[in-house]
């Protein structure tokens, strides 16, 4: 025997096998004051949820239980929908009189209805509204609470776990190993939940939900797998006996083919994007638009910044895409917006940090018009000139962010939106921001508008590697996103935003996952 001894040590393993993608939210309903629509008694309300799917067209998602005689229902009956962060969904909420048996509602009284989008119910985790009939008139003083949770357990089990005295598998080394975690499923098989690398320090982290699990330790020689097994891990056994089935069988003095120590083993509450944002976590949106000259004179068809006869072009397009999403994790909805490479009034020096607004001291936007707004005011009246350089508007916000990184808790994220048409100028500074801002709560979206060669713009996304400084530092973590605008000019208005924005929600967690810090409400450990 070797007597090789390897160590796991604590924290955390994510799901490599089968990621889950898509958030479960439950809505919980309740109404006030609905009217009145039967003679002699109370309505009898329902609550249905309808969802757009494009084109003015909505499909039922769930309906809650009808409630005799009330005017005042709170459903017992909860409404579940797929949450997705990058996606605007549209939600309609109706309230109808039940008076026979039949699921056409269209024979029922409607007692007023709500549209809204996902993310604004879930970004202040309860909203009440009042109630509109179908004329828009006023249903009343009727009025509907819709309060959201995400439907998970955020406790995790967190292991120390020390192998000793394993097989030597190899023949001129020590063993490989590495851990695999199994989940039985109701048919009684067992599901690969996760495969840890083979390293000597590895992080481990198993979902609470995760009841009854096999461990399997395996090393890896000339592609051939031998397996030790161990079951019953739900008992919590502090050591174990790795039994290899085969030697069990030929030798009977045989005793063990090493030992499996849990060292350590603690609950502890892994929150999830949902968690930070219906805790009260702010994103701040912030879009930097390309100026320079290499962009054609606006008044030109061919110019990128040319306002087409419906008043739009890529810039625009982009800004409206990304920014309706985005816009509804943010309470005051005031969206700081600046220009770079052009030369602003009224001296005409090059800026590469100026605001559209032309205000300094408050360079905020109402909204996504707003911005739209002040981007066609500025337009006539700046010179678009050069060089590109990212990093004064990287940086800007980078301060903004350093001073919320200050606070105790998880309570603001920052956006950065930057379209661009070119090549960046500044790319040694850009890199350097950048791994500046990887250390703070923030991340960057890069759009490339036009036909220009993107290719530092990939090398900044850091998809293929870790981004480094000139000076060798890598990036605490990735928090840049690029896509070329022209990969979308023809594909559906909201592919763009979701291309965009998929990574912002991981980007997020792991960043306050970084600095250990939990939501500034933070869930119930028994949700």
């Amino acid at each position: 025997e070797s007597g090789q001894s390897q160590r796991c040590a604590a924290g955390v393993l994510t799901n490599s096998v089968a990621p889950n993608c898509v958030s479960k939210v439950e809505l919980s309903i309740s109404c006030n004051n609905l009217l009145d629509k039967d003679v002699g008694s109370k309505s009898d309300p329902l609550c249905v949820l309808l969802q757009s799917i494009g084109d003015d067209k909505w499909t039922e998602v769930e309906r809650t239980e009808r409630v005799k005689n009330c005017q005042d229902p709170e459903f017992s009956t909860k409404l579940h929908i797929d949450y997705h962060f990058e996606k605007v969904q549209k939600l309609k909420f109706g309230v109808y009189d039940i008076d026979n048996k039949s699921v056409n509602l269209s024979d029922d009284d409607f007692l007023g209805g709500f549209e809204c989008t996902l993310g604004q119910i879930v970004s202040s985790r309860k909203i009440t509204r009042p109630l509109q009939l179908k004329a828009g008139k006023p249903a009343g003083k009727g009025t509907i609470t819709v309060t959201a949770d995400e439907t998970k357990d955020n406790r995790a089990i967190v292991m120390e776990v020390e192998a000793k005295n394993l097989d030597k598998k190899d023949m001129f080394g020590k063993s490989d190993p590495f851990l695999e975690f199994f989940k039985q499923e109701e048919d009684g098989k067992w599901q690969l939940v996760h495969r840890t690398e083979v390293f000597t320090h590895v992080k481990l982290l198993i979902d609470c939900c995760l009841y009854f699990l096999l461990m399997v330790i395996i090393s890896f020689s000339s592609f051939k797998f031998h397996s030790i097994h161990f079951h019953n891990f739900y008992e919590f056994y502090c050591r174990f006996d790795c039994i290899h089935p085969e030697k069990q069988k030929k030798k009977k003095s045989y005793k063990n083919s090493g030992v499996i120590r849990i060292k350590d083993c603690k609950l502890e509450a892994q929150y999830s994007f949902l968690d930070y944002v219906m805790g009260g976590c702010q994103i701040n949106f912030t879009v930097g638009i390309d100026f320079t000259g290499s962009n054609g004179d606006p008044r030109s068809p061919d110019s990128l910044h040319y306002l087409s006869p419906n008043g739009v072009n890529q810039y625009l397009s982009a800004i409206w895409s990304v920014g309706q999403v985005v816009q509804d994790y943010d309470t005051d909805k005031l969206f700081p917006a600046f220009g770079f490479g052009a030369q602003v009034p009224p001296d005409f020096k090059v800026s590469h940090e100026f605001p559209l607004n032309f205000n300094p001291s408050s360079p905020y936007c109402q909204g996504v018009q707003g911005i739209v707004d002040a981007y066609r005011m500025v337009l006539p009246q700046i010179r678009l000139y050069g060089p590109t350089n990212f990093s004064p508007i990287i940086n800007h916000v980078a301060r903004i962010a350093a001073g919320a990184a200050q606070q105790p808790n998880a309570a603001q994220y920052f956006v950065l939106l930057i379209i661009t048409d070119g090549e960046i100028t500044d790319l040694d500074q850009t890199r350097q921001s950048i791994v500046n801002g990887s250390k703070l709560p923030m991340s960057i979206i890069i759009v490339g508008v036009g036909e220009a060669d993107f290719k530092a713009m990939e090398f900044l996304d850091g998809d293929n590697g870790v981004l480094k400084s000139l000076t060798g530092e890598p990036a605490a973590r990735d928090i840049v996103q690029f896509v070329p605008f022209k990969q979308f000019d023809k594909a559906p208005k909201e592919a763009l935003a979701q291309s965009v924005l998929a990574e912002v929600p991981n980007q997020l967690v792991s960043y306050f996952k970084m600095r250990n810090m939990a939501p500034v409400n933070p869930p119930s450990p028994t949700k």
